[in-house]
């Protein structure tokens, strides 16, 4: 079975010892840059060196397919690419309708001054990309990051070159309407402790009381202020009750077999068959 070591090298002790080490170095080598991409296109650390694990993996058990690949950099991203878009499709934080609707208006526009000023702030900036929905953001950041060209982008995002253009105009329509609610948002949460993205990767560590108590007031004091946490975490607290009721077998399993259930499971009961 292969696996991947902390140096990031792949070994799989039943694979020819010279051709597969010799590529899982070049796997290894790659590992770096691979994560910092995993990173751009997540802005999260723990994601980023999750994905470009998963797809080195991929990468190593189809190493005899590869062997011939002219660019393996532009396959592992193209899945670090895609394993990210599978991972973040219910991210929609900033409606694709509803900026395009803004933009259709004749009516709208933003503050040029005040949406250059966000941006030149690196943490306003993560923010707001962090807001857009991952195929946008990839296109944004492979683009005007990275410098790929839309083409390089249609190959990794394995679409059409109309339909990464498309992706590109929109996430930079999305990215300027992010940074021009910016400056609302911060005075919303103006003296609120920690990040909102902070705040929200230890609500669920924070639910099971695994969060040291310095960081317990600080979130806390997070949610007392901030307008946009409370919701997200009154929402989790109210679906881990409802999956609480689930312990009790006869809401998930059907009377009948869950009686069999019982009867297999108590002491004395025949063994089964074979």
């Amino acid at each position: 079975m292969a696996e991947v070591g902390d140096d990031g090298v792949v070994t799989d002790d039943a694979a020819t010892p010279s051709t597969d080490e010799a590529f899982g170095a070049e796997l290894a080598a790659e590992r770096p840059a691979l994560v910092r991409f995993a990173w751009s296109v997540t802005r999260d650390s723990a994601m980023a060196e999750d994905l470009a694990q998963e797809a080195i993996l991929r990468a190593y058990e189809r190493r005899d397919q590869l062997a011939d690949v002219t660019n393996l950099r532009a396959w592992l991203r193209r899945t670090v690419h895609n394993l990210a878009i599978d991972r973040s499709r219910r991210d929609r934080e900033i409606a694709v309708e509803d900026v395009e609707a803004d933009w259709k208006s004749d009516e709208f526009s933003v503050d040029a001054a005040e949406v250059v000023l966000a941006a030149e702030t690196r943490v306003e900036l993560e923010d707001a990309l962090a807001r857009l929905p991952a195929i946008y953001r990839s296109a944004v950041v492979l683009h005007d990051v990275d410098g790929l060209t839309v083409r390089e982008i249609a190959e990794i995002g394995e679409v059409e070159l109309p339909a990464a253009k498309q992706r590109l105009r929109r996430g930079r329509m999305m990215l300027v309407s992010a940074l021009a609610t910016g400056h609302e948002r911060r005075q919303l949460i103006q003296g609120v402790p920690m990040r909102c993205w902070d705040a929200r990767v230890r609500v669920s560590d924070y639910l099971d009381g695994d969060v040291d108590e310095p960081t317990v007031r600080r979130l806390e004091t997070h949610l007392e202020n901030c307008p946009t946490c409370p919701p997200l975490l009154a929402s989790l607290v109210g679906v881990r009750d409802r999956l609480g009721t689930l312990r009790d077998p006869d809401t998930v399993v059907e009377p009948d077999v869950a009686e069999r259930l019982r009867t297999h499971l108590s002491p004395g009961a025949p063994a089964s068959p074979g």
